[in-house]
């Protein structure tokens, strides 16, 4: 019933599953993944990809085990990049370590800083304008919401709605940087 009116977008409906059912996916998230700040995370992507189902929710029969599920894949992503990264960091060590080479690094770093600039031009406009205030002017959030004319907590939210972009578009994008660099070294 409740997974019907959330079909059609009621979201009092999702809150009220929201509200029955984060804390076991918080501690789900987070027996998986042994931190907090990341069980967080995985939980606010699981619920909003509830959100975000749409007509797809008429087909789930047991919604916590479906919320499971979702945790558990977003568990096992989260984890195989963590083994990636370390994997190229471990060899990018070895291989800095063997070659004392700063090109490779400052390559890196060039290409890095390339792909968060591309990321931050693609930032809705008031997230762009928040982001460019407290993170690149250094302003703090009350500054900024009073130079927008909008309320501190609204700053905060495009802050955090900003950083969450960036977080997700420079692991999808770095792994090119890093491979290039790997590439090169070789």
């Amino acid at each position: 019933m409740l997974l019907a009116k959330i079909a059609e977008g009621d979201s009092r409906a999702f809150k009220e599953i929201y509200d029955n059912y984060y804390q076991r996916i918080y501690h789900f998230a987070f027996r998986l993944l042994q931190s907090r700040a990341v069980a967080q995370e995985v939980l606010q992507e699981t619920m909003l990809k509830l959100w975000q189902l749409g007509d797809q929710l008429y087909k789930i029969d047991n919604l916590e085990a479906y919320l499971h599920k979702i945790v558990r894949h977003h568990a096992i992503d989260l984890l195989r990049k963590r083994e990636l990264s370390a994997r190229v960091e471990a060899e990018i060590s070895y291989t800095s370590a063997e070659a004392h080479n700063e090109t490779e690094e400052h390559i890196l770093l060039k290409e890095t800083r390339r792909i968060l600039e591309e990321g931050i031009r693609q930032l809705p406009k008031q997230q762009h304008l928040v982001y460019q205030l407290c993170q690149q002017q250094g302003l703090k959030y009350e500054e900024a919401a009073a130079r927008l004319n909008i309320s501190h907590g609204t700053v905060q939210t495009h802050m955090k709605l900003a950083l969450k972009f960036l977080r997700r578009y420079m692991q999808e994008h770095t792994d090119v940087a890093i491979l290039l660099v790997i590439c090169h070294l070789l």
